[in-house]
């Protein structure tokens, strides 16, 4: 399949995510906690099926890892990455910040990426080699002169291990940290890629909470990495990984990683 012909499915997959989800926000729906405490609703699991039978009828050889649904034919070499909502907690307190994610990797590399807000219609799309778009219209992430004057969002400190805490709140202090924003999920990153946030730190994310987010970030000028400065991939979650960067300038890389690597 073509890159073409591969974003139109992807836009596809959003739409019919996003019809699943609207009629259940802010109105009765099913819920219940995980294994491991974080929350899970009818419409995470209706978006995600919906999904999944598309790419059963248009894409049959491809891959799928789905955060509620698991894996189908994991030794593909193209892999659809689908995370239904990601920012369930927003769904559930009627906060429209959640978004729907979906990635194609190819050979475990992000080559595709798509956060589709339902609720007010906002989609951001990227792909390898081209410009993120942002309704149709080119996204592009502004300069930050200085970390000084970045603007740093996380979706919540409750998310960080005590170590991992430590190092992201010194790096915050370097930041305008008067402006430091707490919650948004993957909206974050569509707003970084816009050019309204200029940094986003987040560590213990799955390959669903970050592979879509990757086209996205770089094809609008922007840089995502580990804390080490590792590219983005599927392995980058393994082994208690899944520490990511999102910087809207790159000239602050540099910057960012010494900020994180000193928490005293």
């Amino acid at each position: 399949m073509s890159i073409t012909s591969d974003l139109a499915l992807a836009n596809r997959l959003a739409d019919a995510a996003g019809n699943a989800i609207r009629p259940l926000f802010r109105a009765a729906f099913a819920h219940e906690a995980k294994d491991d405490a974080s929350p899970v609703t009818e419409a995470d699991r209706a978006a995600e099926a919906a999904m999944r039978r598309l790419l059963g009828a248009e894409a049959p050889r491809d891959g799928i890892i789905g955060e509620e649904y698991g894996a189908e034919r994991p030794d593909a070499a193209r892999q659809w990455v689908l995370d239904p909502i990601d920012g369930t907690v927003s769904f559930m307190a009627g906060r429209p910040i959640f978004g729907t994610l979906i990635a194609l990797l190819q050979d475990g590399w992000p080559i595709l990426g798509i956060i589709d807000q339902p609720i007010s219609g906002e989609r951001w799309v990227g792909a390898l080699g081209r410009p993120t778009l942002f309704g149709g219209q080119p996204a592009r992430t502004r300069t930050c002169r200085a970390l000084a004057d970045a603007t740093l969002a996380t979706t919540g400190p409750q998310y960080f291990a005590d170590h991992d805490a430590e190092h992201f709140m010194a790096l915050a202090a370097q930041t305008a940290h008067k402006r430091l924003i707490f919650g948004g999920d993957c909206y974050n990153y569509g707003l970084l890629a816009s050019g309204h946030v200029d940094l986003v730190v987040e560590a213990g994310l799955k390959l669903h909470d970050f592979a879509a987010l990757v086209p996205i970030v770089e094809g609008a000028g922007g840089t995502m990495c580990d804390w080490n400065g590792d590219p983005l991939n599927a392995d980058s979650a393994k082994d208690g990984g899944g520490h990511v960067i999102a910087l809207g300038d790159p000239a602050r890389l540099e910057d960012v990683i010494e900020g994180l690597a000193c928490h005293h």
